[in-house]
């Protein structure tokens, strides 16, 4: 949880208010008598840190500074030389065209340019420093063992991607795809700016470009010109347009043909390439009319072009050089319960009690920081969550085939020296083998997070890494949990510097900030909407809030109007790390800022202002490696809040300190949809929202729309009304409609997982992506597709009961879609965008033909919907054919001992009988590859959807032998089941090759 938002929470002036569990009534109430859980820690805090000690300077960004300086007019450029030819492409050397103009640092007379053509598909551009030392190499190279650099496969006489240059008026490149002869990237007409401490390099753009990627940033899908994009990773409560928690320097850019009246599309297909910046520094993207610029505070210009020329390829070009996503275990699918506020070991019992009385599935059990001893790390607290209750609790829960998931921060207390009862066994260990962060005079590095002063690890030390994974093992063997839930690894602090350094006599601290149920503390408002639906307590409330207002300003100071912002100068071959001359458009302004501050130190003397944005990966490869030591042969289950290029390599990712809001459900989509693209599929969200209450009618909504996102969670911030789904009859009955869709489509979803594990497929997508001829789908981010298989249509405003929504190729005719539950095929709609019934309680899901499904039934846990008998859903085409395939493992080994493939096609085709009546003929064939057997269950039935005329024969042939089955056709949805299969195959469906036919 993000410690600026709960601050924002408790600066307001908000009623706390308390829902009535199966009710819409609201009463302002005390405290002390909220539903909702108040006990928060069990230490009691000595000093509490002044609000000032995490106020930084102030600053302009400078792209909202007038008196900022442009580079592009005050610099002269490169001008390149001395060409030397590779094997795979050139070397050239780039020399400043004349006087330095150390706008924002010290220019670097002569660079080097390196040219590789890397792969048919990738074109690698690198520049950089021609004279590179040990004491400044770190100010621009990143290291291959943080982040993996895409390396050369093949030289080849002929590549997709040709690069050029040119000296006039200044050095610039272009990148051009020899299949289109399409200019994909092109600095000309622009000049390079390369100083110690600022980068500028511009790219031209077409006129309404079409970019997606550069997060992680709560916005639409598509992003415009007039939006500048900040990577640097930030402690933030998922401010609208600001940077957050991850740094993902990559865009895929899309180009429809142009046609009459300009971008509206055509019956060709549209293009698509990538271009991914390899660097970690802090840095701004500028989107204008025509071009983007891009900027950064260090670093190297170290560029890689994929052309595509597909989304789906271009995505998975990129994903396969930065590490292909983790395979999840199967039971990770299934529906995780989380707050911050369940106290103790008994109430966390309770509720997952609470799933099983109320029938409702539940696969996974969290808990947040209340289960610390004093928020420390790897430490229960004895009173609350001992270890021996604690360990019987699991004993139950796993026995029932479900799991648990703890939250883990990146920060690690520092006790008290003073005091002996303070003592703290996990900072003694790793502050005796040197595994913390340091200040540049080599002493401790000492921040202040939710225990107090922190430390933080040296994540490049040997030793920071073998002392995390004895630390966990060591917790492990305490507390069997099942996977980690990673926190606070921006790296996030509470205070500016190392504020703790002398201070450490006070701890353990407060934060600055009053915690949500603490007495005092004024959070939450009312759920929104409540002036809609109780309009008299509403108007009664909005009366108190406005008095209390009136009274404040009365009282209040006068306002500033004016700042006297901090501007730096840049001192020729000398850095200012902690406040660079070039002012990013950073959320909190000053970088040192709610994170460590940029002088903080690793071991190796790299500054923490060059490796920022790794932090929070590095903790997630640590935590990851860790997980495979103490859980040999297991896939780590992990989800990160911090991500950088490749994080998906080792974990999951949820989306943060969202609001319990109708416009952060919708925000949900195009999230999930930006991590599909940077190789993060186990992506979701905090179900029915984090701060602040939820309702009824948003949390009906969400837990359905949730229920087909691949990480499925419901979290919430202590002090806020409780949200779980029995809270509301209506919400649980909608949970269970979504859930049973969710179980039949799992091992759908899994298969998705294993060909993103494989080949960098993504398993949510935009419908652009699968559309790729449509141009008016390039902004569409309230839909969304699980595969190319299932299109989702929620409903993401309050109090609509019918949602717009685009069934894509329909009008047009190249596509049908059938109702997932009424089985029926869609209707041609009059227009493109059409209006679908979708009540409270309903979600629109439709399944896409030509495609065919294995599922299974729906339990209370993924263990036992394993066990249940397997059915198949054809949907067919318009030409009447589908195919579909299905992997199938033990859902929880990194290296199976034995895999399965299922490759499943169907036609169906109509002809005249006799009677000259049409008729229906039927085939479904399955081809099995693999020996994994445990899931070769019986086969309950076949659905086929799309058959315009009953069957020509009701006589069931599997591999050409009469069986006994049930047929049965309805011809108003022109739907055809064949049941009662149990026995067919000797009930184990996929032991081998079979065919059906009707």
């Amino acid at each position: 949880m993000t410690a600026s938002r709960i601050s924002h929470w408790a600066q307001q002036a908000f009623m706390l208010t308390s829902l009535l569990a199966n009710t819409s009534d609201f009463a302002a109430v005390d405290t002390s008598r909220t539903m909702a859980p108040t006990s928060i820690t069990s230490f009691q805090a000595q000093f509490t840190v002044a609000p000032t000690a995490d106020v930084g300077a102030p600053l302009l960004p400078n792209i909202e500074d007038p008196n900022a300086r442009d580079a592009q007019v005050e610099c002269p450029g490169y001008l390149a030389t001395h060409l030397d030819l590779k094997d795979c492409g050139f070397t050239a050397q780039l020399s400043l065209l004349g006087e330095a103009c150390d706008v924002y640092g010290t220019d670097i007379q002569d660079l080097v340019l390196t040219v590789e053509h890397q792969a048919k598909t990738r074109l690698h551009v690198n520049i950089q420093p021609s004279h590179i030392t040990p004491e400044n190499g770190s100010w621009y190279i990143l290291n291959e063992t943080w982040v993996p650099a895409p390396q050369q496969e093949e030289c080849l006489d002929a590549s997709d991607l040709v690069f050029s240059w040119t000296n006039t008026p200044s050095f610039g490149f272009n990148v051009t795809r020899t299949s289109s002869q399409e200019v994909i990237f092109s600095t000309d007409g622009s000049k390079l700016i390369y100083e110690n401490q600022f980068i500028e390099f511009v790219t031209s753009m077409d006129e309404g470009y079409n970019l997606y990627g550069l997060g992680e940033v709560i916005h639409g899908l598509r992003l415009q010109p007039g939006l500048t994009r900040t990577i640097y990773a930030a402690d933030a409560g998922d401010p609208v347009d600001g940077n957050i928690y991850g740094s993902h320097p990559f865009y895929l850019e899309t180009r429809y043909p142009r046609v009459q009246g300009g971008n509206t599309g055509s019956k060709d297909s549209s293009t698509s390439h990538g271009v991914y910046l390899r660097n970690a520094h802090a840095q701004e993207i500028l989107m204008h009319d025509t071009n983007v610029t891009w900027r950064t505070l260090g670093g190297d210009i170290d560029l890689y072009f994929f052309s595509g020329p597909s989304q789906t390829e271009v995505t998975s070009q990129y994903i396969q050089q930065i590490g292909l996503p983790v395979m999840q275990q199967y039971w990770t699918l299934g529906y995780h319960q989380c707050r911050w506020g369940y106290e103790n070991w008994s109430m966390t019992e309770e509720v997952v009690n609470n799933f099983a009385k109320f029938e409702i599935p539940l696969e996974t059990m969290w808990n947040d920081i209340d289960y610390m001893k004093g928020y420390r790390d790897f430490d229960n607290d004895p009173i609350r969550f001992p270890y021996d209750e604690g360990k019987e609790f699991l004993d139950r829960l796993h026995a029932k085939g479900q799991h648990y998931v703890p939250i883990i921060d990146a920060a690690i207390y520092h006790p008290n020296p003073w005091n002996e009862s303070d003592a703290y066994q996990v900072f003694n260990d790793g502050n005796e083998t040197g595994s913390f962060m340091l200040n540049p005079d080599g002493s401790l590095y000492i921040g202040q997070v939710w225990p107090g002063f922190t430390v933080f690890p040296d994540w490049m030390t040997m030793s920071a890494s073998k002392w995390w994974l004895q630390t966990m093992a060591a917790w492990q063997m305490k507390v069997p949990f099942d996977g980690l839930w990673i926190d606070m690894n921006e790296v996030s602090s509470f205070c500016v510097g190392s504020c703790g350094s002398k201070n450490l006599s006070q701890n353990p601290v407060h934060p600055a900030f009053k915690l949500p149920g603490e007495p005092g503390a004024l959070v939450f408002e009312y759920p929104e909407g409540f002036n809609i639906t109780n309009a008299t307590e509403a108007a009664s409330a909005q009366y108190g809030s406005s008095t209390q207002a009136a009274a404040a300003s009365k009282t209040a100071g006068p306002s500033s109007t004016t700042t006297d912002y901090l501007r730096t100068t840049p001192i020729i071959g000398e850095r200012n790390i902690n406040q660079p001359p070039y002012v990013i458009n950073h959320v909190h302004g000053d970088l040192a800022v709610h994170a460590t501050s940029p002088n903080a130190t690793h071991h190796n003397g790299v500054k923490e202002y060059d490796v920022h944005n790794l932090y929070g990966h590095q903790l997630l490869q640590n935590t990851y490696r860790a997980m495979t030591a103490i859980m040999p042969g297991k896939r780590p289950f992990i989800i990160g809040r911090s991500t950088f290029a490749g994080s998906g390599n080792y974990s999951g990712h949820w989306g943060g300190d969202n609001f319990s809001k109708f416009t952060y459900m919708y925000f949900s989509i195009p999230q999930a949809l930006s991590m599909s693209l940077f190789g993060l599929p186990m992506f979701g969200v905090d179900t029915c929202g984090f701060g602040g209450n939820s309702d009824e009618e948003l949390c009906n909504r969400w837990m359905m729309l949730s229920a087909f996102f691949p990480f499925y969670r419901n979290h919430n911030v202590l002090g806020a009304i409780s949200q779980e789904p029995y809270v509301w009859e209506s919400v649980m009955e909608a949970t269970k409609v979504a859930m049973n869709i969710r179980f039949q489509l799992l091992p759908y979803m899994y298969t998705l997982f294993y060909h993103a594990h494989t080949s960098g497929d993504t398993v949510m997508r935009a419908l652009a992506w699968e559309f790729p001829k449509d141009a008016l789908l390039a902004d569409a981010d309230r839909q969304f597709l699980l595969g190319s298989a299932i299109l989702v249509t929620p409903v993401l405003t309050q109090g609509h009961t019918t949602v717009d929504g685009v069934f894509p190729g329909l009008v047009e005719g190249t596509d049908v879609y059938y109702d997932w539950y009424n089985q029926s095929a869609m209707n041609v709609p009059k227009k493109k965008n059409t209006t679908i019934e979708a009540p409270l309680g309903h979600i629109p899901v439709y399944v896409r033909g030509g495609n065919i499904l294995a599922t299974q039934e729906m339990r209370m846990t993924t263990r036992e919907a394993r066990k249940t008998d397997w059915s198949l859903i054809v949907a067919m085409d318009k030409d009447g054919r589908a195919n579909g395939t299905l992997y199938l493992d033990d859902g929880v080994s990194i290296e199976p001992e034995a895999t399965k493939i299922v490759i499943m096609g169907g036609q169906v085709a109509v002809l005249a009988d006799q009677a000259r009546r049409n008729v229906t003929t039927l085939r479904v064939d399955v081809f099995v590859d693999g020996e994994f057997t445990d899931l070769d269950l019986p086969l309950a039935n076949v659905t086929v959807l799309g058959v315009a005329a009953p069957p020509a024969s009701l006589q069931v042939k599997v591999d050409k032998k009469n069986v006994t089955a049930c047929v049965e056709y309805c011809a108003e949805r022109q739907r055809l089941v064949i049941s009662d299969l149990q026995q067919v195959l000797d009930g184990k469906v996929w032991r081998k090759n079979w065919s059906l036919t009707l």
